[in-house]
């Protein structure tokens, strides 16, 4: 009998799912669609039909596009979910992304798509991009300079065509008070930059990167971005037979400088952040991981000038955890911001999938509540749908799952906090240090004849359990 009701109970649920789904109405990723004419230079009507305002229902709910977790005006912890996490739509994956690699063709191809990279094409895309975050209910966004605007002949015509995109992005802005969490420039796709940018043993390269920084650091303090980003995709290299590795690094320290003397000069007021990545595309990038960025602005000087930007997925291919290079960031006044994604732990490469992982995420939320928040940085979805999913709609889907995922971490840190045991227990394997001599220690002030004698005194210290397990008990406890 009770089979009998939980197979009903089941089919019901099955049936409310369905029937959630149908009621969506979306475009498929096809030109064929009759949602809007993609043979004209304007679109008619939404470019997301049927796709209404993403609500938060809660964890009962069993529509898949509502929040069940994410409730933007909830105050938690002294502030409100949205100025914990300061979510970003991250135009080049979600308006970029083809679902092309390096073993297969494109498999995305958007209704309000033409197949072209025209000016006309581009303006179309923000607007699909503005629409697409009024309705998920998001209002910051990030960019590459050469995804929001097609490249020209000349320097002087690619700057002209980003100009115009950039005040329809900017009147756009204005009427939905959606402004750049940060921007960037685009220093790795184009074939000059096939040795690097600041690091490019060419002159007349690391000469057109300055120029295009100095545009792209214009455009974001135009828009009102809050930060800028540098991630040196080939600032490093594929082999050091041919590379004079001491000079690399002094023109990128150079480059940064310059970068740093510009943005005072514009009054840009945003927050300069570095991305640590290990490699891909080059064999090994200078800025590794958070340690040797670190190591980095510290020899350079520029300790106080730039902040880190840490993603998920970068840290795994350093041999870390996220939660590592978080904090690792963070005990060193670094921690800015955070690329929301995750890796494949079977796949050896940047995947740049959404993070939905709730173990991840708590430990994502712990150091960021340690941290006091991100602001004026946040989290960047850098993330994309698999190649396989095709539906306009699963780019909502996308985003839903990766902002619940990490609004479930913050619920489950608070939890943490509440039940206080796991800080009980880090709190007293440390509490021989809470001692005089502890103190002395901890003040610079330990000398080691002080140290030997107090050994001397004290014989063989009896040295206590870890407890790593009780630790995992209590941190799975909150999941």
């Amino acid at each position: 009998m009770m089979g009998a009701k939980l197979l009903l109970l089941l089919v019901a649920s099955s049936l409310c799912l369905s029937a959630a789904i149908a009621t969506q109405q979306t475009c498929p990723a096809d030109l064929d669609s009759k949602c809007g004419d993609a043979a004209s230079g304007d679109w008619e009507g939404e470019f997301f039909p049927g796709i209404p305002k993403i609500k938060y229902e809660g964890p009962s709910s069993k529509n898949p596009l509502a929040y069940k977790w994410y409730n933007a005006e909830e105050v938690i912890l002294g502030k409100k979910m949205k100025d914990w996490m300061r979510f970003s739509v991250a135009f080049w994956h979600t308006f970029r992304g083809t679902g092309g690699d390096p073993f297969g063709a494109p498999t995305k191809s958007w209704p309000w798509e033409d197949g072209t990279n025209s000016l006309d094409m581009a303006k179309r895309r923000m607007r699909a991009h503005f629409e697409f975050m009024e309705k998920l209910g998001v209002d910051r966004w990030c960019f590459h300079d050469r995804d929001i605007a097609p490249d020209g002949k000349t320097l002087t015509e690619t700057n002209k065509n980003l100009d115009e995109i950039v005040e329809l992005a900017k009147k756009l802005q204005e009427e939905t008070n959606i402004k750049p969490l940060w921007g960037t420039a685009q220093l790795f796709m184009h074939p000059r930059y096939m040795h690097g940018a600041a690091t490019s043993p060419e002159v007349k390269v690391y000469a057109y990167g300055a120029a295009q920084v100095k545009k792209a650091l214009e455009v974001t303090h135009y828009l009102g971005g809050e930060n800028y980003v540098f991630w040196g995709g080939r600032e490093g290299y594929q082999t050091l037979l041919n590379t004079d590795m001491k000079r690399e690094l002094d023109h990128l320290a150079s480059f940064l400088q310059a970068a740093v003397d510009y943005k005072k000069k514009i009054g840009f007021n945003g927050t300069l952040l570095i991305e640590p990545k290990p490699q891909e595309p080059t064999k090994h990038q200078y800025d590794w991981d958070v340690a040797t960025t670190f190591s980095f602005l510290q020899k350079y000087g520029l300790t106080g000038e730039f902040k880190i930007n840490v993603e998920c997925n970068h840290a795994t291919l350093s041999g870390h955890s996220c939660h590592h290079e978080l904090e690792t960031a963070r005990i060193n006044g670094l921690l800015g911001n955070i690329d929301a994604n995750t890796g494949d732990p079977q796949i050896g490469w940047d995947t740049d999938q959404f993070l939905t992982d709730i173990s991840e995420a708590t430990l994502v939320m712990s150091s960021v509540v340690k941290n006091g928040g991100l602001a004026p940085g946040g989290f960047n979805f850098d993330a994309k749908l698999r190649r396989e999913s095709t539906d306009v709609e699963d780019m909502f889907l996308a985003h839903i799952s990766g902002m619940d995922t990490l609004a479930r971490g913050l619920r489950n840190v608070v939890k943490l906090i509440e039940d206080g045991s796991l800080d009980e227990l880090v709190r007293k394997r440390y509490q021989s240090f809470d001692s005089e001599i502890g103190a002395l220690i901890e003040a610079g002030k330990g000398d080691f004849e002080t140290l030997e004698k107090k050994v001397l005194e004290w014989g063989e210290p009896i040295v206590p359990s870890g407890k790593q397990e009780l630790a995992e008990i209590l941190f799975q406890a909150a999941l």
